[in-house]
Parts: structure tokens; C-alpha cells; sequence
């Protein structure tokens, strides 16, 4: 038809240029109004700021808008306050990863969420939240979900500044060892241009902390491993034969009970049907020995390893977090040297300290890991060891050398081949036909924390 042709004519063509620059026009003059305050910051000299490196004006203002590419790592309570924060700072091109679905205990606090989100995944709706609401400004958030562990080194080599807001230390451990593998130093220092600065953020309660990792160039993640207390697990004798607390009722439900009545099926603990089973078994075990405190909230807690949360810590971490983003990006102030620790307790209170480098750090440091273990100890207290160790605490260790496999974890068909090993001395482990590793040789040694090998030497005393 005619309509269809002079729809594909340089007066369309025109309309559509004309439509696009009117579009941009008010971008930008939204833009100019809503992140005025940062433009003020950005557009004039400051004695704070980087003088061989801050380039006051337009420049910078468009980099921050156009061309900077941020990753939030996690849309929980304090990922959605990072995702705002950003947003609402003048940051346009923002992408979010989590692999966790919206429960309907998360509305109080994570308030990109809605009632009609329960289920959805927590990525996605958070994205698509800020996207409606900032969209008129240029701001475009992309959702992905699933394990960061699932993506390779091109993934997170796209972005500028990457902003962890986890709630688990082996998550952390492992974006922060992956950056720092990511640096070339095939000259021997480490190459600026192939550096991604990680801010790392951490709530508890009305405690927090925000800290800069700069691979190489500051302490790193693992660094301070060992100021983190050990996860509290409950022994099996305990939660079995003498429960005490409502804690040991809701394990036994979920070590025991489970295992019994749905045995090979996994607990899905995004699943409210899941959940309300483990609930309500806890709450019968806890009626049989008189114990009271099950409740629906603490069984989540307990399954979930939940840590308490509370919107205001998380907005003001999220405010450190932001803020030194902006910092790093623009060169406009000086950056946090490293840590920042909030406790709001009795009042409110902050502490900003340099946690130093550790030189035998396995990440950082290129600390290569020897233990001395008696000749007599197992293999299985091996393994327990390098899951106690301070400065490592691997989760399911795998090791192996020049004689092949000395234990696997995973697949399980594979482990169970070697499971007879852990039973065995070291020394007995040394003089088998063939040898299943020789004393003092360098192990390789894989975990779930970590990106890649550690290098572990086993001496006898």
C-alpha cells in the first residue's frame, strides 16, 4: 500500500531521527535536573580530589552516565538499596546477578518487591522495578540469574566496578579470588588496565561493613578470613537424643526427618511447601520434649542460614558503597583506605581502618599452604583441617598429586571409590603399592570458595 511505502520513506526516516533527538533531548534535561548534585561535584575543581587524575567538566559527567559499567553481585536487602543508590547517583549502565527467588519474608525490607513478586526471580524484578522508575533518565538495568560461580572471566571483564552485597563468605571468597586471577602480571606487577576494583559489602543486625578491594594493590577479601566466625552447626548426637533448643529441632527436621520420608529429593528452601513441612515436623519434635520457640521465621533462619537484617543498616552501607563507586569511577574524591565498620548498637557509631595486607594470603599474598600433620592422623583429619584452618576454611576440599587422585568430592560415584582412604594414616597413604601421594610434594587442592588450585604441602612430625 501507499501508507507502507512512504512509511519507509526519508520523511519517515526523518520523523524517526527527529523522534529519537527529542527523546535524548529529555533525557538529558532530566538528567540535568535529577542528578544535579553530582553534576555540581563533578563539574568544578576540589581540593580532595585526585589532582593528576580528576578531570572536572562534561567529561567525566558523560563517562559516569554513558560509559560506565557497574555489576551489583546479589538483590537482597542490601542489593536493592546498591541498585537504587546507583540509579538515583547518576550510574545508567547497571547490571544485577542473583540466584535467589523473592520469599514472602523478604517485603519488609527489600522493597523493590511486592506481594505479587513471591517467587519471582529476585534479579529480574528488582531490574525491572528500577527500569520503570528511572528508565526517563537513561538508566538500563540487565537481570541474570543464577551462581556467579556459572560465569566465566569474559562475564565479569566487561565491567568497570563490581559491588558485592552477599550474604555468605564462600560467594565472596570467590568473586574476590576470580578478579584477582583476572590481573595480568606476566610482567611481574600487576597491569592496571586488566584491575576491577570489588566493593564489598556486609550487614548483620545493626552492625556493617563496606571495604575497597583493589586487586594487588590492597588487602583482599581473604586477607581477613580468619576475623570471620565459624558457621554454627549442631552436633548429630545432640539434635538426635537430647534436644535442647528449638534450633536442634528444626536440624533434626531437616537432617533426619527429611532424609526418611523424601529420601533422594533435595529441600528446596525457596519452596513455602518445603519450608511449612520442616516447620511443622520442628514444631512436633519440639512439643515432645517441651521446648518452645519454633517458629515459621526462625525456621527459615535456621534452613536458609539466615543473618538478621535491618533496612537501615543496609541503607547506609549501601550509601558507603555507592559513594565510593562514584570515587572510583570519577576521581573526584579520595577512596576509602579499605575498610569502613558501622555498629548502631547503642548509637551510631563508624570506624574506618587500612586492614593490611597478609603475605602468606593464598589469594593476594602467593602464600602457598604447608601443614605438618602426624604421620599417624587420617586422611579424613586432613581434609577436617583444612576446613578448620583460619586462613582457609575449604568447604569440601579435593586434593591430588603426582600419583593421581588422593580423594575427590564430587561426582559422588567417583568419591565413593576413594572413601576407603579416609580411614587411613598418611603414612599408610605414603607407603601403599602404588603410593597414593609421597610426604612433602606439592598437592593441588580444589574447593567450591575457590576459582582455582591451591598448592598444599603435607610434612610429617
Amino acid at each position: 500500500s501507499r501508507a507502507s511505502v512512504v512509511g519507509r520513506g526519508p520523511r519517515a526516516r526523518r520523523d524517526a531521527r527527529r523522534g529519537r533527538m527529542a527523546d535524548q533531548v529529555m533525557v538529558d534535561a532530566d538528567r540535568a535536573s535529577k542528578y544535579a548534585h553530582i553534576h555540581r561535584i563533578l563539574s568544578r575543581k576540589s581540593p580532595f580530589a585526585a589532582a593528576d587524575a580528576f578531570d572536572p567538566g562534561a567529561e567525566t559527567i558523560s563517562y559516569l552516565h554513558d560509559a560506565c559499567k557497574v555489576l551489583v553481585i546479589g538483590a537482597g536487602g542490601l542489593g536493592c538499596e546498591i541498585l537504587k543508590d546507583l540509579a538515583m547517583s547518576g550510574f545508567t549502565d547497571i547490571h544485577v546477578i542473583d540466584l535467589d527467588s523473592i520469599d514472602v519474608t523478604n517485603l519488609n525490607r527489600q522493597f523493590l518487591f511486592r506481594q505479587s513478586d513471591v517467587g519471582k526471580p529476585k534479579a529480574e524484578v528488582a531490574a525491572a522495578f528500577i527500569n520503570r522508575r528511572c528508565g526517563h533518565l537513561g538508566v538500563n538495568v540487565k537481570a541474570y540469574m543464577g551462581k556467579i560461580q556459572d560465569r566465566d572471566e569474559s562475564f565479569y571483564r566487561q565491567f568497570n566496578v563490581i559491588i558485592a552485597g552477599l550474604d555468605n563468605i564462600a560467594a565472596r571468597r570467590w568473586i574476590n579470588a576470580t578478579l584477582h586471577d583476572m590481573v595480568d602480571k606476566s610482567s611481574g606487577e600487576p597491569d592496571p588496565s586488566t584491575i576491577i576494583p570489588l566493593l564489598d559489602g556486609g550487614t548483620e543486625g545493626f552492625k556493617g561493613q563496606a571495604r575497597v578491594i583493589v586487586p594487588f594493590m590492597t588487602s583482599c577479601f581473604d586477607c581477613s578470613l580468619d576475623a570471620f566466625p565459624p558457621q554454627v552447626n549442631f552436633p548429630l548426637c545432640t539434635i538426635a537424643e537430647t534436644p535442647r533448643l528449638p534450633e536442634h529441632c528444626i536440624e533434626y527436621a531437616v537432617v533426619v526427618l527429611w532424609d526418611q520420608t523424601f529420601p533422594g529429593k533435595k529441600i528446596d528452601k525457596d519452596s513455602p511447601v518445603d519450608m511449612k513441612w520442616i516447620f511443622e515436623q520442628a514444631k512436633e519434635r519440639a512439643e515432645n520434649f517441651g521446648i518452645q520457640g519454633v517458629t515459621y521465621q526462625l525456621t527459615m533462619g535456621v534452613v536458609k542460614r539466615i543473618i538478621p537484617a535491618i533496612a537501615s543498616t543496609n541503607a547506609l552501607v549501601s550509601a558507603a558503597l555507592v559513594g565510593e563507586a562514584i570515587k572510583i569511577s570519577t576521581y573526584c574524591g579520595p577512596v576509602l583506605n579499605n575498610y569502613m565498620m558501622y555498629m548502631g548498637q547503642t548509637g551510631v557509631y563508624t570506624h574506618t581502618f587500612e586492614y593490611e595486607k597478609k603475605a602468606d594470603c593464598m589469594v593476594c599474598g602467593g602464600g602457598k599452604l604447608t601443614l605438618e600433620r602426624s604421620a599417624s592422623s587420617t586422611l579424613q583429619e586432613l581434609l577436617d583441617a583444612l576446613g578448620a584452618h583460619p586462613t582457609y576454611q575449604l568447604s569440601r576440599p579435593s586434593i591430588s598429586g603426582s600419583c593421581g587422585i588422593v580423594f575427590i568430592q564430587n561426582p559422588k560415584p567417583i568419591r565413593q571409590q576413594h572413601e576407603y582412604k579416609l580411614s587411613m594414616t598418611l603414612k599408610d597413604l605414603t607407603e601403599a603399592d602404588p603410593p597414593v601421594f609421597v610426604e612433602g610434594e606439592e598437592l593441588s587442592v580444589t574447593d567450591p570458595t575457590l576459582p582455582s588450585k591451591l598448592n598444599l604441602r603435607v610434612t610429617f612430625c
